[in-house]
């Protein structure tokens, strides 16, 4: 297990030197850069794109922020336009990426490893498109269960900035653990949810060091993401390459087409725009009529004057609806 971040030198200190090494499987193996300046500064909305990708907060692991893997950046760009890196999203606030982002400077200005390679050196080696994944992680309580974030981006990108780290924040406002996957965009879903599968298996592994309790995890998912995280609802992660695990607790789709149905499902909350073009409600009401039949507890909220991938919703009538998927999710633990 690889943490990518930089400690104050006092916490350096206390660091054992053989934590730059690798470690077996399950382990925690520490990356740790010796640094005078460890707390980035915290983001505003009329800042760049060079405030993110030159943060020391988030060395080595920045370009994983943003949603375009491999893509060249232009530092100079406002943190304002971040909507046109983003097309299949509405509703872009950057105020709320700004927040969450802000919260993860924090954290790791606190000492806290916030980003988790997945896949060990000699994966990615052999794949070297799984050097665009990872875990970003945002601590609720100790022992707490833990959540998933997939994001959306049309299997293109990974919208984390907009549906991935402000439901992380939000949720662990709320006392929950939640990690933000990034994976393998440009290969479509069977390989995304390959590397969700990857992500829970990798948790599970290494709950203990993590501070987290797996009895009644969640999956959470936006457009594309929802469909990666109802594979996994519906046929557990050893189905696409992760260890044997139980299913999720619960499963959190918002704004998403998906058919794909196993016997039994967990319960289901969904959320959609009332104006989704790109997934109409109606694709997710055949679905939600599906699980009903099957006996599956389903909560469906439908946003009047609301688009495709509308994220938190910030300003918009979806605002408030993460909140209310944790209340969900805990009445299944």
């Amino acid at each position: 297990m690889r943490r990518t971040f930089c400690l104050i030198p006092f916490l350096l200190a206390l660091a054992p030197l053989a934590a730059a090494e690798e470690r077996p499987a399950g382990e925690v193996a520490m990356i740790a850069e010796q640094s005078v300046e460890v707390l980035g500064e915290h983001l505003t909305a009329d800042g760049r794109l060079a405030d993110i990708l030159d943060n020391p907060a988030f060395a080595g692991f920045a370009e994983r922020i943003l949603p375009w893997a491999g893509r060249r950046y232009d530092p100079a760009m406002p943190l304002g336009q971040m909507a046109s890196l983003l097309p299949y999203h509405s509703a872009v606030d950057t105020g709320t990426v700004v927040a969450a982002l802000n919260r993860m400077i924090d954290d790791a200005g606190a000492g806290q490893t916030v980003f988790y390679d997945i896949y060990s050196e000699a994966e990615r080696r052999a794949d070297p498109a799984k050097a665009a994944t990872g875990l970003f992680f945002y601590r609720g309580r100790p022992g707490a269960p833990f959540a998933v974030i997939a994001p959306g981006g049309g299997f293109s990108y990974v919208g984390s900035v907009h549906e991935g780290f402000p439901y992380a924040e939000a949720i662990s406002d709320l006392g929950l653990n939640a990690f933000v996957l990034t994976y393998r965009a440009g290969q479509g879903g069977q390989v995304a949810t390959e590397d969700l599968a990857a992500a829970i298996t990798w948790i599970f592994r290494n709950a203990e060091e993590l501070g987290v309790g797996t009895d009644g995890y969640s999956l959470w998912g936006s457009s594309a993401g929802a469909r990666m995280a109802a594979y996994i609802g519906s046929h557990g992660p050893a189905a696409f390459g992760g260890a044997n695990l139980p299913k999720p607790a619960a499963v959190v789709m918002a704004y998403t087409s998906h058919s794909d149905l196993a016997e039994t499902e967990p319960p289901t909350f969904v959320v959609v725009g009332e104006r989704d073009g790109i997934a109409p409600p109606g694709n997710m009401e055949r679905r939600i009529a599906a699980l009903r039949r099957i006996g599956t507890p389903v909560e469906y909220h439908l946003f009047p004057n609301v688009g495709h991938g509308f994220g938190a919703g910030t300003g918009t009538s979806a605002e408030g609806w993460i909140a209310e998927a944790v209340r969900f999710w805990r009445q299944q633990l």
